[in-house]
């Protein structure tokens, strides 16, 4: 998990820290709240009141993929942060079967001492790179793939190059379900602010999905881009149809769901037109994933 949050925060106490091979994790409280560090950099919030709440909005974004599969049986999520989306998986859908995929294994020990991350019959951790695991995988098709894979140095957090590319989409894809969809937190904005990122994405996502859709969080400049499979576009009468499909499948369904739907765009971000597709064979010289300071 990545929202768009750098620096220290006054009075917090360091619970934990540690070095791995990709990351210094820090684990810090304040204010009531648990907070993930890489790095620095801000990588997951959780209510020590209520390990269900105080997670950042976009995450919420990464329930809508059930719109196109309301009796979803498995999801993918790429990258394990403090646990929000799974946590989020299992206490709403205990049903779905959640593969978590996280290229750190002292992250998913980490998740699991402080972030309440359990691994049960319906949510399994591997550990490893996510594209490679697309790859090899000959057996599942998800109805979900949930990309919130994320590297980090001192300057902030960055999309790894090799999950942000058109042969990796089209990879994807081939592991999605009729309906599936791929939803991808984008940390960015749609002026001046990584601008370019996101309308690169946006770009990369459409050269291979027909219908792509953005929804903006409003705590953080995070977009969650979402691509879906199936050639048949909304429109607010199919919409409708669908949330109320969706409620009927999912009674537990949270109560801000048909919030988050209000902020749903279509059109293309202002800097998509500007903006190139990224594939396995043009790495911008500039380093449009990175940060930059």
């Amino acid at each position: 998990m990545a929202a768009l949050l750098w620096g220290g925060v006054a009075g917090a106490q360091v619970k934990y820290r540690i070095n791995s091979a990709h990351n210094q994790i820090t684990v810090e409280d304040a204010g009531g709240y648990r907070m993930l560090r890489f790095n620095g950099s801000m990588e997951t919030r959780m209510w020590l009141g209520n390990p269900k709440y105080g997670h950042f909005e976009y995450t919420e974004y990464f329930q809508l993929p059930l719109l196109w599969n309301p009796n979803a049986k498995r999801v993918m999520i790429m990258g394990l942060g403090g646990g929000s989306a799974q946590r989020a998986f299992q206490t709403y859908y205990p049903d779905i079967h959640v593969d978590t995929v996280e290229l750190d294994p002292v992250v998913a020990k980490v998740a699991k001492r402080y972030f309440k991350v359990k691994e049960t019959e319906k949510h399994k951790i591997h550990v490893g790179d996510g594209r490679m695991f697309l790859r090899l995988n000959k057996k599942q098709k998800y109805d979900a793939i949930i990309m919130d894979a994320y590297a980090s140095n001192k300057y902030g957090s960055h999309i790894p190059f090799h999950l942000a590319t058109k042969e990796f989409f089209k990879l994807a894809g081939e592991d999605l379900t009729d309906n599936g969809v791929l939803a991808y937190n984008v940390i960015g904005s749609y002026q001046n602010f990584r601008a370019d990122i996101v309308g690169s994405m946006y770009q990369t996502m459409k050269s291979v999905f027909p219908h792509v859709y953005h929804f903006p969080a409003s705590d953080s400049r995070n977009i969650v881009i979402i691509g879906i499979k199936s050639k048949e576009g909304l429109t607010s009468a199919s919409m409708k149809t669908r949330v109320d499909m969706l409620r009927r499948a999912r009674p537990k369904l949270p109560k801000h769901f048909g919030q988050r739907l209000a902020r749903i765009r279509a059109k293309a971000p202002p800097s998509a037109a500007k903006s190139p597709v990224l594939t396995d064979n043009f790495a911008p010289t500039n380093g449009l994933l990175m940060p930059r300071r």
